[in-house]
């Protein structure tokens, strides 16, 4: 029976910025009779317009992507096209990003370093509407447990600061207003760069607007 013979084909869009990536995801996707991958695109910006104009089941997308990022168009899509089934497909196997992005409701987290067999696996139960999560992350989310604190993307501490630089302040005057030091602004501002995966306050910022963190 060929492609076009079987029915209740699964239609899915290819989220990444890097097309080595989205070319081999295609080839292994597109062998199976199940499957059809009906469009590939580089960033969310992309995404969302083509899903506003073809029919899709469901996205395979990064975390990290140009622009807005995997969670940002999470959240987006979850409320334009609610039906739209998700797995997102990332190198990041941080806690606080994984959890943070779980709690929007996707389907499936998998490592781009896990075998093509994961994400195969994560379609297949994401087609009964079943969570896929790849070993990695499911070792590395009980890991987590043993911590007594949970871990949020950005702390309450953090949230205030960023907001403070979205407003333009500098970290001294951060400082005064927080009556702490500017060293302990400073190194609040290092981690939350860090988890962002940015240099720049810009960056920073524009992050923080992108995850609803201001």
């Amino acid at each position: 029976m060929t492609k076009e013979q079987t029915t209740d084909i699964i239609k899915i869009l290819l989220v990444d910025d890097h097309a080595i990536i989205t070319d081999g995801l295609r080839s292994v996707l597109n062998a199976q009779e199940a499957y059809e991958v009906v469009g590939t695109v580089n960033s969310a910006e992309e995404a969302i317009k083509f899903l506003d104009r073809a029919s899709v089941d469901l996205m395979v997308s990064d975390y990290s992507l140009p622009g807005m990022d995997g969670l940002g168009l999470v959240r987006y899509t979850k409320k334009s096209h609610p039906n739209l089934k998700i797995i997102i497909l990332s190198m990041h196997r941080e806690s606080h990003l994984v959890k943070e992005i779980l709690k929007e409701g996707i389907l499936g987290y998998v490592l781009k370093d896990d075998p093509a067999q994961e994400l195969l696996q994560a379609i297949e139960k994401a087609k009964g509407g079943k969570v896929y999560l790849s070993d990695d992350i499911n070792k590395m989310l009980i890991e987590s447990l043993h911590f007594q604190q949970d871990q949020k993307l950005f702390s309450d501490r953090e949230r205030e600061i960023l907001k403070l630089i979205a407003q333009e302040h500098s970290s001294k005057q951060i400082a005064d207003i927080l009556f702490i030091s500017e060293r302990t602004v400073e190194s609040h501002k290092r981690n939350m760069m860090k988890k962002a995966g940015t240099n720049t306050s810009i960056g920073l910022v524009n992050f923080g607007y992108q995850n609803n963190l201001i």
